[in-house]
């Protein structure tokens, strides 16, 4: 019987309805780079709570001004709080960051002013409340400053240490176990002893993908065609990973094994195998409890970009931010034909110029899709829906940057 195979869209609605509920963990302020916020963050107080100085100057009644010389009669340093209140005639020498004092309406720089004994002359006069920084400037009391999801950065962790958050919920980053099969491929160092055995570069791709994206990764490394050894991985990897990813095993060869261990031996429930995309159209995604299994083919580029599609789709969604895939409207530089009726993934130059970015595949290599190489460079990836025309030089285009 003929396997049936379903559109890309249909395979990532089949995705995104599977309900996934991402775990909440607290975290010490400073250990919570990278993750997404399990909670909104809301201002407890006023930033700052009173005026404040915004440079080194002299407090001053705005009147004052035009007569060109203030006696200067206390001084303010930063973190203090001074008794003197500036009347008509007088100022208080104030610094930045310091609160201004009582009667002050205005601070003139030090720039502007030339000291005489205990007298300002001034030089260059300001406006009115010039360099006085209001209650609530930065951020008032009770607004949300950080919204649930976000991604938390150094941005996001300078407005939390300023609210003295000194631990934050956030959700737990989930882990991805990833591992190559096949009796033909050979992990790093090991020794080639015959012709027909190859260099796996798959699961040092897909778990350098996974961490850039956020993930922990257990590496599994290479496990041989037999049905055993592929079931023990599997297994193994399911008791210490949120997802299973493999390459390799999930096609129609004799010695593709992967598919047959997750549909009759671990009592999965396969969510999807065969999506008409290319490359990749063999992929099998299951479910395991609450764990995710995902078989990819075993050529290079194949493996890397069904990763990005589906592999991330799923790590963003553990992870519990809003990320997505960057995927940014663009221009194709040269007539380019609709190969076949899939959605298509294609490798191709990116320059970015006149604010827009341009794809150009003229110069990628032609053949299968083990061709790694093509991701080289300033890249990006070319996608065309199944139901797209012929591009033409010009066209607007959909580009996958990462």
């Amino acid at each position: 019987m003929k396997k049936k195979f379903i559109s890309f869209d249909e395979s990532l609605e089949i995705l995104d309805s599977v309900d996934i509920k991402p775990k909440i963990i607290s975290l010490n302020l400073r250990d919570s780079l990278g993750y997404a916020l399990a909670q909104d963050i809301v201002a407890t107080i006023n930033s700052p709570e009173f005026p404040t100085s915004s440079m080194d100057g002299y407090a001053v009644l705005y009147d004052d001004l035009q007569s060109k010389k203030i006696k200067i009669i206390d001084i303010n340093p930063a973190g203090s709080v001074v008794e003197s209140e500036v009347k008509s005639g007088t100022c208080i020498k104030t610094f930045t960051g310091s609160l201004i004092p009582k009667g002050a309406d205005t601070l003139i720089p030090i720039e502007n002013v030339t000291v005489e004994d205990d007298y300002i002359i001034i030089n260059q006069s300001v406006s009115l409340g010039s360099n006085i920084r209001d209650i609530g400037e930065n951020y008032s009391k009770g607004e949300v400053l950080i919204k649930k999801g976000t991604i938390i950065d150094f941005t996001q962790l300078g407005v939390m240490a300023s609210l003295n958050i000194a631990k934050v919920n956030v959700y737990q980053k989930p882990t991805i176990a990833v591992a190559s099969t096949g009796s033909e491929i050979l992990d790093i160092g090991q020794e080639q002893t015959n012709n027909a055995q190859i260099r796996s570069s798959n699961h040092i791709t897909l778990e350098a993908i996974a961490k850039k994206y956020g993930a922990n990764v257990n590496q599994m490394g290479v496990v041989k065609d037999d049905r055993e050894s592929i079931l023990n991985l599997i297994t193994k990897s399911l008791e210490i990973s949120d997802i299973v990813v493999t390459t390799g095993g999930v096609s129609v060869g004799d010695f593709d094994f992967v598919k047959d261990i997750i549909k009759d031996k671990l009592g999965c429930k396969v969510l999807f195998h065969g999506v008409r995309i290319k490359p990749g159209q063999h992929i099998i995604v299951a479910q395991k409890d609450d764990k995710f299994i995902i078989g990819l083919p075993g050529f290079a580029y194949s493996s890397t970009v069904t990763f990005m599609v589906y592999a991330l789709r799923l790590i963003f969604r553990l992870k519990g931010g809003n990320e997505t895939l960057n995927i940014v409207d663009g221009i194709i530089t040269h007539d380019f034909a609709l190969k076949q009726k899939k959605e298509i993934f294609t490798a191709g130059d990116i320059e970015y110029k006149y604010g827009r970015y341009y794809i150009d595949i003229k110069n990628k290599k032609q053949g299968s899709s083990a061709i790694l190489t093509n991701m080289l460079g300033k890249t990006g990836l070319l996608i065309q829906k199944e139901d797209s025309l012929d591009l033409k030089a010009n066209d607007k285009v959909k580009i996958l940057l990462y």
